[in-house]
């Protein structure tokens, strides 16, 4: 850039910046919609990013090479399937926990929940005059605590021995933990769950909490799958013609064992048993890591896409309003644009006259809507803990979105500037 056209580039947006100062209000207003517009886009980016990577950092706690088998999920609904259609496939049972792990020898362990989605079981735990909230409950193996990533940080876990006896044993999640026995050892003591007494024997770490909330993932007590069955049955519900139990079933490939062998060997463990010829398809479902990554892919960008265009909304309300303010300062400073260019001045240098006084009135917006996102994200977040992430590239986002604005709407009015006729402009009143 030359020096004069370096010089002139000064000179416009100070006459913007003095612009903003003498008219306050009126600029205010007009940049108003903008600073909504950004506002919006960088606060809800913050909190969308910051949930996004903090769930994302929970579903890999649970492990990569994790094999879920459900009735089906949330991934078969996504995929277009009618729920009337899922609910009629046939029901987990803890028979196919035992048959995938005496028959797929390409896993670690497999473990069997009961209890957990679908109908599941609250109740409410007792401990001498004491009582918790209404918590789940859940039926396991003894591998749980592998299955799930989750550590004993008190005691022990069931061993498969007491799973087969019936055993009631208890092992505790950190919310009944903190209710019943604060500053109190629990190994040992005996609560009342329902009708039936359990002796403790382990307390569970925190499990990772997805997006950094408490939503009642410590909200619940593990014991044995058997002495839940005694206790409880095999809860289930009926749901548009159909049943729906709280089985779910997990398993670990073994270490030299790739996980798509394993998933192999579950899909023939569980076709068999289901009685289903070659040319049907599965009435189960098989879950990993990846496909639960990919489906939140898709809901994250989907959501983060509408609040864009949510957001632009009122970044155009905005624009509306910076074109007709500089409509209006047109009008106010034909005698001035007809002086500049008796005096030589071009008409491209009246056009970007106009268009940087526009990107500066609309970039100030920008930097004011940035300031207020970054400051509704972090306010959220020491309020409530919600997680929130702030990439550089939010605000040149905002920054570039505020500009635009400018430019685009501010275009109609610098080209009417510049084909001002200069002997009409200096004869205005």
């Amino acid at each position: 850039m030359s020096p004069f056209r370096g010089g002139l580039f000064r000179e416009i947006v100070a006459m913007a910046l003095d612009t903003l100062r003498e008219h306050k209000t009126r600029s205010g207003l007009t940049v108003l919609g903008v600073v909504i517009g950004i506002m919006s886009i960088v606060g809800s980016t913050s909190l969308i990013l910051g949930f996004d990577q903090s769930l994302r950092d929970s579903i890999r706690a649970m492990g990569s090479d994790t094999i879920f088998v459900t009735k089906f999920s949330a991934i078969s609904m996504g995929s277009g399937r009618e729920l009337a259609e899922l609910l009629r496939r046939p029901n987990l049972t803890p028979g196919d926990a035992v048959a995938i792990a005496d028959q797929a020898t390409s896993l670690a362990s497999v473990n069997i929940v009961l209890g957990q989605g679908g109908n599941s079981t609250r109740e409410r735990v007792h401990y001498q005059s004491k009582r918790s909230k209404p918590i789940d409950v859940f039926g396991s193996t003894a591998s749980y605590a592998e299955v799930f990533n989750v550590d004993v940080v008190a005691g022990r876990f069931f061993t498969p021995g007491e799973t087969r006896r019936r055993a009631p044993v208890v092992v505790l999640g950190q919310t009944p933990y903190q209710a019943l026995f604060p500053n109190v050892d629990p190994i040992g003591r005996k609560l009342r769950l329902g009708d039936t007494r359990y002796t403790v024997i382990g307390v569970l770490d925190q499990r990772p909490s997805p997006g950094g909330f408490n939503m009642g993932q410590d909200d619940f007590v593990v014991i044995p799958h058997t002495s839940y069955q005694k206790q409880f049955g095999i809860r289930a519900e009926r749901m548009f013609g159909g049943e729906l139990r709280a089985v779910m079933i997990a398993a670990i490939p073994r270490d030299d064992v790739t996980r798509d062998v394993a998933l192999g060997d579950i899909e023939r463990v569980m076709r068999i048993r289901h009685r289903l010829r070659l040319d049907e398809a599965n009435d189960f479902e098989l879950i990993t890591q990846d496909a639960i990554l990919a489906l939140w892919d898709q809901i994250s960008r989907a959501t983060l896409l509408s609040l864009v265009i949510v957001s632009s909304i009122a970044l155009m309300v905005g624009g509306i309003g910076v074109m007709a303010i500089m409509t209006i300062s047109v009008t106010e400073r034909t005698r001035e644009i007809g002086t500049r260019r008796a005096i030589g001045a071009k008409r491209k240098e009246i056009l970007w006259q106009f268009l940087l006084e526009a990107s500066c009135l609309t970039a100030v917006g920008g930097v004011i809507g940035i300031l207020a996102g970054s400051g509704i994200g972090v306010g959220v977040h020491y309020a409530t803990g919600f997680p929130i992430s702030l990439p550089w590239w939010s605000f040149t986002l905002g920054l570039g979105f505020s500009a635009s604005v400018g430019i685009l709407f501010g275009l109609l009015p610098a080209i009417k500037a510049a084909r001002l006729d200069p002997i009409e402009a200096l004869r205005y009143e």
